[in-house]
């Protein structure tokens, strides 16, 4: 496209619903703020990509309509507001090679990669080291693409032999610290594949600022299409859905320019970690809680699960006894945050699924749930609001076992055989509470086998209420 050479580019891997609801909008609503106050001003667009070939059917639809798609917007109360996006210019045709996804990123004109792959999609253990073992880590250490590593790497290799210029490279993932969590385990991919030229290249021509990122965004169901004709006579073959609610905040760390984010509302500041604690362990953490607990008794939506006094209960708790504390001080009013959070979750007019939420849970206790319990413990409590959420995960992975289909998710980080090995044990508590993966330096503690058997305790007691 004519768009591609004269705007500047920002190339996003991973273009799922939650991108084209989040970045995309943010950078449609400043590019329309632009054409309207500075015209003649250079443009951003978007580039849209992916590593695999799994959703290259709404990849497809995308660009049967040149990238153009519908956002459906909807408060708590029901109102529905409908945006055309149109800040994606181009669409990489997928391959095996990436060879289009390559060709942008290497471009001179691209300033920006950004990137969405999940919690998981980071193999990082506790200590941020790259887990050097898992199938799809080896085989891009032999020249494949099948994660973020491989792929920037093919893309960097080309850029320094081609122009050489600066790039920022942007983690927009819920991964606490995912800018420095993202380079550290890039570089640790390059030293397992010898490359020491690009690894030196990248340091002195990248730099990967931290972001925070919130906008809850289902799975767009066939009614929005429905809704969307309806509302805006356009047929869109793959339109997306959020809430109203939306924020973004990034370290104002770029190397090649940046669009000007901070005319449509982004937070631009030198430090995120505050924020961005915030919003992992009191949203995130409590989205997967009220989540595994409404699935353990058959509801399907995440309103459903919060409007359950005792589902909400377990949430509030958790944020007001064991979060709070660990976070306080703080720059945000985490009580108030708090209760937009469980207000949001209310929102009936999502739709939003127990079963997308629970995908990637087993990275989400490492991530989101274990940093609260090792604060405690540190204190000399005893987190038990917390261990609550942990005991749910434990039964929602019992089920799993059984195949039942509610109960079944994906995450790239967990070992099924290792997970079978707990039930297996004499005792599966105890095997629950030693797995590194999950917990880290946690594992094997006797005094976090003591606090998630009694939240197992809790978890059974009210399960058990709920058949009566």
């Amino acid at each position: 496209m004519s768009s591609e050479s004269n705007d500047n580019l920002i190339l996003h891997i991973g273009t799922g619903a939650f991108h084209r609801a989040h970045q995309a909008f943010y950078l449609h609503q400043l590019n329309q703020l632009q054409s309207q106050q500075q015209p003649s001003e250079k443009k951003w667009s978007l580039v849209a990509g992916n590593i695999r070939n799994d959703v290259e059917h709404i990849m497809d639809a995308l660009r049967s309509q040149n990238g153009e798609y519908t956002l459906e917007t909807i408060t708590p109360h029901g109102e529905h507001e409908y945006t055309k996006i149109q800040s994606i210019k181009k669409i990489c045709k997928w391959s095996p090679n990436l060879e289009e996804l390559i060709s942008v990123g290497a471009n001179v004109a691209c300033k920006i990669i950004s990137f969405t792959v999940t919690e998981g999609g980071y193999y990082l253990d506790e200590h941020d080291k790259l887990v050097i073992d898992n199938p799809d880590i080896e085989a891009d250490i032999g020249g494949g693409m099948k994660t973020i590593y491989g792929t920037i790497v093919a893309i960097l290799e080309q850029r320094q032999k081609l122009n050489g210029e600066a790039i920022t490279l942007q983690s927009c993932d819920n991964l606490r610290n995912n800018g420095a969590r993202f380079c550290a385990g890039l570089m640790a991919f390059l030293v397992l594949k010898g490359n020491e030229s690009l690894k030196a290249w990248i340091k002195a021509n990248t730099t990967t600022p931290c972001s925070m990122v919130d906008r809850i965004t289902p799975r767009p169901t066939a009614d929005v299409a429905e809704r969307v004709l309806k509302a805006t006579g356009f047929a869109d073959k793959c339109p997306v859905m959020g809430e109203a609610f939306i924020q973004w905040v990034i370290e104002d760390h770029f190397v090649n320019g940046r669009p000007q984010w901070q005319k449509v509302g982004v937070e631009l500041v030198e430090e995120v970690a505050a924020y961005e604690e915030a919003k992992i362990r009191i949203l995130n953490a409590s989205h997967s809680c009220v989540a595994w607990a409404g699935t353990l008794i058959g509801l399907t939506y995440i309103h459903e699960d919060t409007a359950n006094p005792d589902i909400k209960k377990f949430a509030y708790q958790y944020i007001t006894d064991d979060v709070i504390p660990a976070l306080s001080p703080s720059p945000i009013n985490l009580e108030k945050y708090r209760d937009v959070v469980l207000d949001r979750f209310l929102n009936a007019n999502l739709k939003d699924t127990n079963k997308r939420v629970n995908l990637d849970s087993y990275s989400k206790i490492a991530g989101f749930i274990v940093p609260t319990i090792a604060d405690s413990f540190a204190r000399g409590g005893m987190p038990q609001a917390t261990a609550l959420l942990t005991a749910l995960f434990f039964r929602f992975l019992e089920k799993w076992i059984e195949g039942i289909e509610e109960f079944a998710f994906f995450d790239s980080t967990m070992d099924e055989q290792i997970v079978k090995g707990f039930f297996k044990s004499d005792n599966p508590i105890k095997a629950y509470c030693s797995d590194k993966l999950l917990w880290g330096k946690l594992s094997g503690k006797k005094e976090l086998e003591q606090v998630v058997r009694e939240g197992v305790e809790i978890v059974d007691q009210w399960l058990a209420a709920q058949k009566n």
